[in-house]
């Protein structure tokens, strides 16, 4: 850290720490305007944030306000790249956290073998969860968060018949599914969608994070289904202000191992490089960072 404002009082130049891109208004306590730094404004009250905040992260320097500033601690500064991997591994926890996701529990990732939903398996098992069900049609990712992460971490290809896909689910579950957290692209279908949401138990929680959207976002969930059977139903953008010094915690007790994550770097004056290697080389741990403390190659 370069600088803090006059409203800090515990963080000082010097210290190790992690920008959150999610900026909100604070004009607004029970639903703020917000936008992802130097990338979008979601609504057009959140123009004067964006003003504000347009800088981005591509640069030597950032401003951000000090309740996105969380400290990581003392670390070399080789693994100050690995630790940009919290970006990818916060969304997920965002919708954990919302669908109070409870030591023990079977979650079905919907979507896993993106980047988010990857990264999603791996918080669900650090918050305790007995079992993840991860879906996806790219088998060889699953075969690999099936290794990476052991027994508790079972695939479960999916095929686009939405009844065969939901119970394929539920059997490789083995038992009750009390969540699910969607993941899937703008690509999908409501069809594959409901495939998942509709396994999850009595009383179980549906998470919505993905892309579907338009005419395809139309999910046809039975009322009465969801009704009688008090399934809670909520979407989730991003994560609450909380969770960034939380996941920090996780990944200092040695619950999260960043190091799943396959790391390249680029130096700032390589810009557009870093930006064509993320697109031919995406994955889900695929990681491609920007160091502007390095120069040249």
């Amino acid at each position: 850290m370069r600088a803090a404002g006059p409203d800090a009082t515990r963080l000082k130049v010097g210290d190790w720490v992690y920008c959150d891109s999610t900026i909100r208004a604070r004009d607004d306590p029970f639903a703020p305007d917000s936008i992802l730094l130097g990338w979008t404004a979601r609504t057009f009250a959140a123009l004067p944030l964006h003003r504000a905040y347009h800088h981005g992260s591509f640069a030597e320097q950032v401003l951000v306000p000090t309740e996105n500033v969380t400290p990581i601690g003392e670390i070399v500064a080789a693994e100050a790249g690995r630790w940009a991997a919290l970006g990818r591994l916060l969304v997920p926890y965002g919708g954990l956290l919302a669908g109070d996701l409870r030591a023990g529990e079977t979650i079905v990732v919907s979507g896993a073998t993106g980047g988010f939903g990857a990264a999603g398996v791996a918080v669900a098992l650090a918050m305790g969860a007995g079992k993840v069900v991860a879906t996806g049609r790219n088998l060889a990712a699953l075969a690999e968060l099936a290794r990476l992460h052991g027994s508790r971490v079972i695939a479960a290809p999916m095929s686009g018949d939405e009844n065969e896909d939901r119970r394929r689910i539920s059997e490789r579950a083995g038992g009750p599914v009390d969540m699910v957290l969607d993941f899937l692209p703008r690509e999908a279908r409501a069809d594959q969608v409901r495939a998942a949401a509709t396994t999850v138990r009595g009383g179980g929680r549906v998470v919505l994070m993905g892309g579907v959207r338009g005419e395809t976002g139309r999910l046809g969930l039975d009322y009465n289904w969801i009704m009688h059977n008090n399934i809670t139903l909520r979407g989730q953008w991003m994560y609450g202000r909380e969770a960034p010094p939380r996941l920090v915690q996780m990944v200092r007790s040695g619950l999260i191992d960043l190091s799943v994550f396959r790391l390249t770097e680029f130096p700032l004056s390589r810009a557009q490089e870093a930006v064509d290697h993320a697109a031919v080389h995406a994955a889900p741990l695929n990681l491609t960072v920007l160091r502007p403390d390095r120069l040249g190659r």
